[in-house]
């Protein structure tokens, strides 16, 4: 199983995200952001990080870096892409996924160990989790507010494509002012999840507040041997 990491200029979490592979089992796979080719991975990662300084708007200009232009067919063809953090942004400036991150609605950076409910656990990156369980991963982001028109909420939500949702605090509010506390969402096919919080940093006892990132890493994995094997 070759799971391709994508290292764009200001990519901090690339090698977190290979480990993270490793360490549930996979290959990770070194993608360069200026190089169209894939390298016959059979799953990619877009990590989180700053990439190309987050000039413009998080993930703008990675949206145009020469990988993407073999990812978003290879995604649209089914190809699995997890998009984590600045991925996330840079699968919604591609158009993988619908709508926006913005700013934290109390303009601060996060960093915080964050619970989230599993909503949807039949995509390819969720399939190790049960739909309703609660997760506790880190969350660490400036610009982490998911935004959406109503139609496109309402759409989400009625097609089941909203993967993770905030739990939120005593007084009712998400860590960074998400619509309907939405924290990852994904596109028609579930081949496509973005999120905003790091699942590559709970993978190992005593580094990070959990191990419940894990089941990230060895969904993708264990659905792509088990198609492999009844290819």
């Amino acid at each position: 199983m070759r799971i391709g990491v994508v290292t764009f200029p200001g990519s901090l979490d690339d090698r977190d995200a290979a480990r993270a592979v490793r360490e549930c089992g996979g290959e990770a796979v070194a993608l360069w952001h200026g190089d169209a080719d894939l390298k016959g991975v059979d799953a990619v990662i877009l990590p989180g990080g700053f990439s190309y300084g987050d000039y413009l708007r998080c993930g703008a200009i990675a949206r145009f870096a020469p990988v993407m232009d073999a990812l978003v067919p290879a995604a649209q063809g089914g190809l699995p892409v997890l998009g984590i953090c600045n991925g996330f942004q840079v699968l919604t400036e591609s158009h993988l996924l619908p709508g926006a991150l913005i700013r934290n609605d109390h303009r601060k950076f996060n960093c915080v160990d964050q619970r989230l409910v599993v909503e949807n656990a039949s995509t390819a990156w969720t399939a190790d989790f049960e739909a309703g369980q609660e997760i506790t991963i880190v969350l660490k982001n400036g610009e982490g507010g998911y935004v959406a028109d109503e139609r496109t909420l309402d759409e989400l939500e009625g097609e089941g494509r909203v993967v993770f949702r905030y739990v939120p605090d005593a007084q009712g509010r998400n860590p960074n002012g998400s619509y309907r506390h939405i924290a990852g969402i994904t596109n028609e096919r579930g081949n496509v999840v973005g999120l905003m919080p790091h699942p590559e940093h709970a993978v190992e006892a005593g580094y990070g507040p959990s191990l419940d990132g894990r089941g990230f890493f060895t969904s993708i994995i264990r659905q792509t041997l088990e198609s492999a094997a009844t290819a």
